[in-house]
């Protein structure tokens, strides 16, 4: 496990919980020490080389600053190692690509850390949508919200809003045709605290995404608005988080009018989904099989971010993803 700080420290302890932890690796001494008492099982190291380098170590999972993924990434790979890294998978298209490849050529397992789609709401909800029991997708929206924590490496949009992107790729089954983002800086002149990012897909399929760090309280809700049904998906409610909506409107005389005939929270399997999405990782490991959130889904993901970054740079302009490519 390498970095231990505000996310790292949740991978320490579900990989140390699921009996996989070899070795922590952390730069900071203190924060180092605070582990190697917590977790005495594990060999604790303040050199990243140590871990590359230790025949015992299988697989390197990486929870440091995303600028420091690509580099670091690399490193775990050319070493023979499979590797875990949290999202986003780089900063940029081109740097994410080149550890697709490399894990090709290295015969690695190579997994984004894309959290949400392990969540057992998400897998439902994209099982709700796979049986047509939504009708045809409208539209979906999400919001990502909250104080804090405010990053001084990237902004607000790389920050939260690869989560929210996965899912709705992964809800959807589609890359956008078109994406628009605008945004707004507050703290930092030149980091955005508020974005927003529009998806068009084919069959007039909407998304939309808000994140901000700048909100007076936590909210991470997803809707789902389909043609029979409506569904939403509540991450900070303690119990029943999705929750199905039979609404729609309805063509009465030549008016529409909305229908209401029943509202059902769905009580699911209550597993942690970080400890799902390990046990997966370890899973693809043992059995040299395709991650569900492997190196190309966070491509994926990348070339919806860079895209929205772009249009923020356009002041808003709507991009083609045909176009965001050349």
């Amino acid at each position: 496990m390498v970095g231990c700080g505000y996310w790292g420290k949740n991978l320490v302890r579900v990989f140390s919980q699921l009996r996989a932890l070899q070795m922590i690796c952390e730069a900071d001494p203190a924060r180092l020490a605070r582990f190697q008492a917590e977790y005495p099982q594990a060999r604790a190291s303040g050199s990243y080389e140590a871990a590359l380098s230790d025949p015992k170590v299988q697989a390197i999972a990486l929870a440091t600053p995303a600028e420091t993924h690509a580099a670091l990434g690399r490193q775990a790979l050319q070493a023979g190692k499979d590797l875990f890294i949290e999202k986003p998978l780089a900063l940029d298209y081109q740097a994410g690509e080149g550890l697709v490849e490399l894990a090709r050529r290295q015969g690695a397992i190579l997994m984004v850390g894309h959290l949400l789609e392990y969540h057992p709401a998400i897998v439902e909800l994209k099982n709700l949508i796979a049986r047509g029991e939504l009708g045809s997708l409208n539209y979906l929206y999400s919001n990502r919200l909250n104080l804090g924590k405010v990053r001084r490496e990237e902004n607000i949009l790389w920050s939260f809003a690869p989560h929210d992107i996965a899912v709705l790729l992964r809800l959807v089954g589609a890359m956008p045709l078109e994406v628009s983002a605008s945004d707004a800086a507050y703290l930092q002149s030149d980091i955005a605290d508020v974005t927003v990012t529009h998806l068009r897909f084919a069959q007039n399929i909407r998304g939309h995404i808000f994140v901000s760090w700048l909100h007076p309280y936590k909210e991470q809700k997803l809707v789902v608005v389909g043609s029979r049904k409506m569904a939403v998906f509540d991450d900070v409610a303690r119990e029943g988080k999705l929750k199905i909506y039979d609404k729609r409107i309805e063509w009465v005389d030549e008016q529409p009018r909305p229908k209401q005939v029943a509202e059902t929270t769905l009580y699911l399997p209550t597993g942690e989904p970080l400890k799902l999405e390990c046990e997966h990782f370890l899973e693809c490991i043992q059995e040299r099989r395709r991650p569900l959130t492997d190196g190309a889904s966070g491509l994926r993901v990348l070339k919806v971010l860079e895209t929205a970054q772009r249009s923020l740079g356009r002041g808003g302009a709507p991009i083609a993803l045909e176009e965001a490519a050349e």
